[in-house]
């Protein structure tokens, strides 16, 4: 697939929302949107995640509230500002704003609870709808450790995952399984998007300030199929 787009605002955009904190030592800033139905599991995904603490009788969330963790990759730390989103229907309206500026997002939703997984198109609409660009995102089957309960196949989500492009991958907070998995893939893709976009813009500054100047519309060959590959057979299940 070809990709029509400006070259220089383009580049702009993700080194902007993507960006280096601190450029002396290098740290880059993710901000990262955890969406879903309430009580799947997103709070103590980001528990598990952050803190490496899971409660059993956690509350829904209301309002927004992020947890930062910091990863290292090639040499360079990089933070994730995971911002945890309510799922109820009456905040979504509060929340919406909190996409803007995102560039990854985890769509959870519960195995035991059919009605969460049909309310990920929901989500990734409304995530489309409000973020503003593609956003790296990861389905996210939760609560793979209650077996006996499980509605949603592990079929079932990795097929609605390729059909949006998306990664996927089956967790449980509560036995911490894959937890830290789903948020790295997340990060590491999105700082190799952006490595490849740094070296883009390096690129296009030898060519001349002049050149770019023009705002010249640039046609780059897709690697979308090798992509999907990718992202569809990265898959984990408990």
């Amino acid at each position: 697939m070809n990709l029509f787009f400006d070259e220089r605002s383009y580049l702009r955009g993700w080194l902007n929302m993507a960006y280096m904190e601190d450029e002396q030592n290098e740290d880059y800033l993710f901000k990262i949107v955890l969406i879903g139905d309430s009580a799947v599991g997103k709070s103590n995904l980001l528990a598990r995640f952050a803190r490496d603490e899971f409660y059993p009788n956690s509350k829904s969330t209301i309002g927004v509230e992020f947890q930062t963790q910091k990863m290292n990759i090639s040499g360079k730390e990089v933070k994730a500002q995971i911002w945890d989103t309510a799922g109820q229907e009456r905040f979504r309206a509060v929340t919406s704003a909190y996409y803007r500026g995102a560039v990854g997002a985890l769509v959870v939703y519960d195995i035991s609870r059919r009605q969460t997984f049909e309310s990920v198109t929901r989500w990734l609409n409304e995530l489309h709808t409000h973020s503003d660009m593609d956003v790296v995102t990861i389905l996210v089957g939760n609560k793979s450790d209650i077996k006996d309960a499980r509605v949603v196949t592990t079929g079932e989500g990795k097929a609605l995952a390729e059909a949006h492009g998306l990664f996927f991958i089956e967790t449980s907070a509560l036995a911490s399984s894959n937890v830290a998995a789903a948020f790295e893939t997340v990060v590491r893709e999105i700082f190799s998007i952006l490595s490849r976009k740094v070296m883009q813009s390096q690129d296009l500054k030898l060519k001349g300030s002049g050149w770019l100047a023009n705002g010249k519309t640039v046609v780059l060959q897709s690697d979308e199929k090798q992509e999907a590959g990718t992202k569809t057979g990265w898959c984990c299940s408990q």
